[in-house]
C-alpha cells in the first residue's frame, strides 16, 4: 500500500532525528501512574557519550536557572512540576548540547552526548537562511540584535571610509597621495622619504608604502577574508566578496571556539594578530555549529564561556608592529584592577553590557522566555558614542585668589574605562582645554607653560587649541626616517616619542596661574576635556568628517 506524503514526511523526519547523538531516550517504560495533586517531583536520568557515563555535564531545564552536574555514573536528578512537559538539556565542552524532551514524573531519561567536529574548513561557505545571505539570515530569528550589530562599528570594519583612506593612501573623496619616494642610506637601507612639499598630499596610506602587498589589515578588519586564505597569507582589503566585506559579521564572532595566548605574557604572540591567534570551527558539508553563551540551545549549539570573557577580544585588540606596541587596549586592561576576577569587569561588561530582554531568538522561531540580565546587547558602543563618552572621565576644577594669581588645579580622573583613555589607535587624542575671563569676557594672561601641543591645532581656527593652557592625552609616534609627528603609519619603523594618556582609574593633575583682571570683579574658570578620533591635521588632509565630542565640561566662579 502507498504512503501518503505527510507519513512519508514523518519517516524521514524521524531518520534524522534518530541519527543525531543527541536524542533521548527513557531508561524503562513508564509506568501506569494514578493521577496525584500537581507539585513538585523529581526528574531522574544519565548523560552517556560514546564511551559511556558522562560526567560533569551541565544539566538543565531548558531556559531556567535550575541545572545540576551529572555524577560520575552520568546520574543526574532536576526537580519540576508533576506532569508538565519539559526539556532537559545537557552540555559538557567539546560537545553539543543534547537534549531530551519529557513528562515530570514519568520516568528516568538517558541523554546521549555527541562530541562536536575538531576540523576548520577554509573553504566553508558562510551560513545562509531563508534566502538572506550573510548576517541578514541571522535577523530572521533574532532581528533586534542583528540590528544592534548593524549599529556597531564592527558591522563596517571593512568598509569603513577612514580605514580604507589610510590603507589606500587616499582621502574620503577619492584624491590619492603621491606614491612614497625612497632613499638608500649608508648602509643600504631603503628608506621613506617626507611627502613632497609641491605636490598635493591627502595623507599616509599603506599602499604608497607598499603597493604590491596586501598587508595584514584584513586580520582584524576583514578576518573571514584573512582565514579563507588559510591564515597563512593575508587578505587585501580591496578585493573582498560581499560577506567578507560585512567585517566582524555574526557567524564570523560565533564560530570561534578558542583564542591562543602566550602563556608567560597573557597577551597574544606578536606575528599572530587577529584571526591568527583565533581558532575557528568552519564545517564540512552536512555538519554545523555555532559557539553560543547558553548551555540549553537546542539547535546545532555549543556552550562557550570564552565568549564572555576579555581574552575572546585580545587578538584584535593588541599588536605590535616594527617591535613598537601600537594597540593595547586588551593589554592595559591586564594590567588593570579591572581584571581581577574578583571585583573587575570584563572588556564585555561595558561593551556589551547584559540587557532586560527575555528573549533572542522570537518566540515564533522557537526561542524561549528568559530570565533579563542574560542576554547581552551587541551595538558594542566606543569610540564613536557621545554618551558611552561621556560616562567615562571626571573632570574637577579647583580655582582660587593665591599670592596675588589665580590659582587653578585641574584633575581628570579615569574614572570608568577598563584601558588607557584614549586607547587602541594611536591617531585618537584627549584635549583638556581651559578658559579663564574676567567679568567682561576677556581671557587673562596665562602665566605658566601647561599648553596644549601643536598636534591640538594651529591654524587659526575657532576649535584649534595649540598654546591655549591645557594639556593633550595620547599616544605620539614618531617615524624613524622621516621625524614626522604624530604619526599614524605605525606599518613604517616608528618609536614611542610620548605617551601622556591616562591608565585606568588614574588621576592626572596639572597646575595654572593666570595675571588677575586690572579692575577686580570675579573671573570665570571653564575647562573642558575634548575627544577626537583624529588629529586635527591628519583630519583635514583625509577629510574625515570626525566632530569633536565633549566628555566633561566644568565651571567655577572665583569671586
Amino acid at each position: 500500500m502507498k504512503r501518503s506524503v505527510a507519513s512519508l514526511l514523518l519517516v524521514v523526519l524521524t531518520a534524522a532525528v534518530a541519527a543525531q547523538a543527541w536524542r533521548c531516550r527513557r531508561s524503562s517504560p513508564p509506568p501506569h501512574r494514578p493521577s496525584r495533586p500537581a507539585g513538585p517531583v523529581t526528574i531522574r536520568g544519565f548523560v552517556r557519550g560514546a564511551d559511556g557515563p558522562v560526567k560533569g555535564a551541565v544539566v538543565r531545564v531548558q531556559a531556567t536557572e535550575h541545572s545540576v552536574l551529572s555524577g560520575a555514573d552520568g546520574a543526574f536528578e532536576l526537580s519540576a512540576e508533576a506532569g508538565k512537559a519539559v526539556t532537559v538539556t545537557a552540555w559538557r565542552e567539546g560537545h553539543y548540547i543534547a537534549w531530551c524532551h519529557t513528562t515530570a514524573g514519568s520516568g528516568p531519561v538517558e541523554i546521549v552526548l555527541k562530541p562536536h567536529y575538531t576540523e576548520d574548513n577554509a573553504d566553508y561557505n558562510w551560513f545562509s537562511e531563508e534566502g538572506a545571505q550573510g548576517s541578514k539570515s541571522c535577523g530572521h530569528c533574532m532581528p533586534r540584535h542583528y540590528a544592534e550589530w548593524k549599529a556597531d562599528a564592527h558591522s563596517t570594519s571593512a568598509i569603513n571610509a577612514r580605514f580604507l583612506s589610510v590603507y589606500n593612501g587616499t582621502d574620503t573623496r577619492g584624491n590619492r597621495s603621491p606614491r612614497t619616494r625612497h632613499r638608500t642610506d649608508e648602509n643600504h637601507w631603503i628608506a621613506p622619504l617626507k611627502p613632497d612639499p609641491n605636490k598635493p598630499y591627502y595623507g599616509p596610506g599603506y599602499k604608497l608604502d607598499f603597493p604590491n602587498e596586501p598587508g595584514n589589515c584584513a586580520a582584524c578588519h576583514a578576518p573571514a577574508a584573512a582565514a579563507k586564505l588559510g591564515f597563512d597569507l593575508p587578505g587585501d582589503v580591496n578585493n573582498l566578496t560581499a560577506r567578507e566585506r560585512e567585517g566582524v559579521f555574526c557567524e564570523f564572532c560565533h564560530k570561534i571556539g578558542d583564542v591562543t595566548l602566550d602563556a608567560s605574557t597573557g597577551l597574544p604572540y606578536w606575528n599572530t594578530p587577529g584571526v591568527n591567534s583565533m581558532r575557528l570551527y568552519r564545517p564540512e558539508d552536512g555538519n554545523q555549529l555555532f559557539f553560543g553563551t547558553f548551555d540549553d540551545v537546542t539547535r546545532r549549539v555549543t556552550y562557550s564561556p570564552l565568549l564572555t570573557e576579555s581574552r575572546f577580544c585580545a587578538p584584535c585588540h593588541w599588536g605590535i608592529f616594527s617591535g613598537v606596541l601600537i594597540y593595547n587596549s586588551f593589554g592595559e586592561w591586564v594590567d588593570s584592577p579591572y581584571s581581577d576576577p574578583n571585583v573587575g569587569k570584563t572588556c564585555q561588561d561595558c561593551h556589551m553590557p547584559v540587557t532586560d530582554d527575555t528573549w533572542f531568538v522570537l518566540p515564533e522561531k522557537g526561542g524561549h522566555h528568559r530570565k533579563p540580565g542574560r542576554i547581552f546587547n551587541h551595538r558594542m558602543p566606543g569610540a564613536a558614542d557621545v554618551a558611552f563618552l561621556q560616562d567615562t572621565a571626571k573632570l574637577v576644577v579647583h580655582a582660587e585668589r593665591r599670592d596675588g594669581r589665580i590659582v587653578v588645579d585641574v584633575e581628570v580622573t579615569n574614572e570608568k574605562a577598563g584601558h588607557h583613555i584614549p586607547t587602541d589607535h594611536p591617531s585618537r587624542n584627549i584635549l583638556l582645554v581651559l578658559s579663564v575671563t574676567d567679568a567682561a569676557g576677556n581671557e587673562l594672561e596665562h602665566l605658566g607653560r601647561q599648553v596644549l601641543p601643536q598636534w591640538a591645532g594651529a591654524g587659526g581656527d575657532p576649535d584649534d587649541y595649540a598654546g591655549r593652557p591645557g594639556k593633550g592625552y595620547a599616544k605620539i609616534l614618531e617615524e624613524v626616517w622621516t621625524g614626522t609627528w604624530p604619526s599614524i603609519a605605525y606599518w613604517r619603523q616608528t618609536s614611542l616619542r610620548a605617551d601622556t594618556r591616562i591608565e585606568a582609574l588614574a588621576t592626572d593633575r596639572t597646575h595654572y596661574e593666570f595675571r588677575p583682571p586690572a579692575k577686580g570683579g570675579p573671573v570665570t574658570v571653564q575647562a573642558r576635556l575634548i575627544f577626537r578620533r583624529a588629529f586635527k591635521e591628519l583630519a583635514k588632509q583625509k577629510k574625515w568628517n570626525v566632530k569633536d565630542i565633549l566628555m566633561e565640561h566644568e565651571k567655577a566662579v572665583v569671586p
